[in-house]
């Protein structure tokens, strides 16, 4: 078996070309999407992060309104921002880039966030309203895998799931998206014993474990669906998921690239919760 690649920057562009839309209607109201961007020091990963965002958001048409702060501002400065940002009628949704100096609290941080405008999803509020089936808005990378499994009309209901990484970020929201489509979900990680063996009997796998390569493609189930939420960077300067991709793609039916696959959807879906924070506005 020779697995379909997802192709995430053609789902994303579609998703993006139907927010365009719905981005033009906002603009015609007066109320044009606009979303803050704080970045704070001067992290590499986190600068291309933002630019990409950013670009991302224009071809949108969603404003962005960035905020670069040195690496010396402190947990109250930073939380001051934010409040401001929450108090600004014209600004959406606040992105605030992980990750933040060593020093900065960043659960304080998030708290400071209007839920109303916290279009990463991560607010205790919108995870609570995710757990309960009522979400608001939905952490973006799970809402990409959860997007991708439907492109591909990747069968959900009464399906053994298993998500592999249990962060707030992916694993957690993950594995409640699949239950609320009526996946039979398991959530492990790198410390569950014979995980090979539940890797094997799922029939949707999400990795998102943070370690290259650390999903045997000899593991993957026949016809599996696998998506590989993980990105790293290998000696040699190139990147790898958490999948043995070339491995997994001869036994799975569809599988996620890295890099194309994940991190497109991922992006695309912040800008969707800043569309919808805007028409909720």
């Amino acid at each position: 078996m020779s697995a379909t690649v997802l192709d995430g920057k053609r789902v994303a562009d579609a998703l993006c070309g139907d927010l365009r839309a719905r981005a033009a209607t906002c603009v015609a109201r007066g109320n044009p999407p606009t979303l803050a961007v704080v970045l704070v020091g001067d992290d590499p990963a986190s600068r291309v992060y933002v630019r990409n965002k950013g670009r991302r958001a224009a071809e949108v048409g969603i404003v962005t309104r960035d905020h670069h702060l040195p690496a010396a501002t402190t947990t109250a400065e930073l939380v001051g921002l934010v409040q401001q940002l929450s108090d600004d009628p014209a600004v959406h949704g606040i992105l605030v880039q992980l990750p933040l100096p060593a020093g900065i609290d960043s659960q304080a941080i998030l708290l400071a966030i209007d839920p109303a405008k916290d279009v990463d999803g991560f607010h205790p509020d919108n995870l609570g309203r995710l757990m309960i089936g009522r979400p608001r808005f939905v952490p973006c990378t799970p809402a990409g895998c959860m997007r991708l499994l439907a492109a591909a009309d990747v069968a959900i209901r009464g399906r053994r799931a298993l998500v592999i990484g249990r962060s707030t970020i992916v694993g957690k929201p993950m594995a409640q998206l699949l239950l609320a489509a009526d996946a039979t979900v398991i959530c492990a990680h790198s410390r569950t014993m014979a995980l090979a063996d539940e890797i094997a009997a799922a029939d949707i796998v999400v990795a998102a474990v943070g370690r290259a390569e650390f999903v045997r493609g000899a593991w993957i189930k026949p016809g599996a669906a696998v998506i590989d939420v993980g990105i790293n960077r290998r000696a040699d300067g190139s990147l790898c998921g958490d999948v043995e991709f070339a491995a997994a793609a001869e036994r799975a039916a569809v599988i996620t690239p890295v890099p194309g696959g994940v991190g497109p959807m991922t992006i695309a879906c912040l800008l969707a919760n800043v569309v919808t924070a805007a028409e909720q506005a």
